[in-house]
């Protein structure tokens, strides 16, 4: 019995994996405080892995830019930046939101990766709905509308998300 549970955790994992496999590519640059980015990214805002350090890519000295840590709360921002993992972004149906609801087009930044949002909204307060998924194809862009009461949403793949 215990060798079974330890296949199917197994095989859990693997499928884990294998359904999650094209939102993420091995070569993502992670962003970091003080690190370069593209000028293609300008004013684009995205969430550092510790969950806490929001950065924005501006123009640093002469051409160059580079992720400066933006200080909370801030006005919601028309761009984001998802790197692989999900990262979380408030709505409109929370205080302080980091977007706004409206319709938003994720734009892959590999042609092997697809992007994901989970969106979770306020039915009333202290009751949050189910979360609600939407994904694109493989190297396509998503165009999906954040919804009116969004609590948070989990942006996930190497993608571009823009407010349209």
């Amino acid at each position: 019995m215990k060798a079974y549970r330890g296949m199917l955790l197994g095989m859990a994992l693997v499928g884990t994996g294998l359904a999650t496999g094209v939102l993420a590519h091995a070569d993502v640059a992670v962003p970091e405080a003080g690190a370069a980015c593209p000028a293609e990214l300008d004013g684009a805002m995205t969430l550092l892995p510790d969950g806490t350090t929001y950065v924005t890519c501006q123009q640093q000295s002469g051409p160059a830019y580079g992720w400066a840590a933006v200080q909370t709360p801030f006005p919601p921002n028309d761009t984001w930046l998802s790197y692989g993992p999900a990262i979380t972004v408030h709505g409109q149906g929370m205080r302080n939101p980091n977007l706004s609801s409206g319709p938003w087009t994720a734009t892959p930044q590999d042609p092997e990766t697809a992007c994901r949002v989970t969106q979770t909204t306020v039915v009333e307060a202290g009751v949050l709905a189910p979360p609600e998924v939407s994904e694109g194809e493989q190297g396509k862009p998503l165009t999906v509308e954040m919804q009116p009461k969004l609590f948070y949403a989990e942006l996930a793949g190497d993608c571009l998300w823009v407010k349209d």
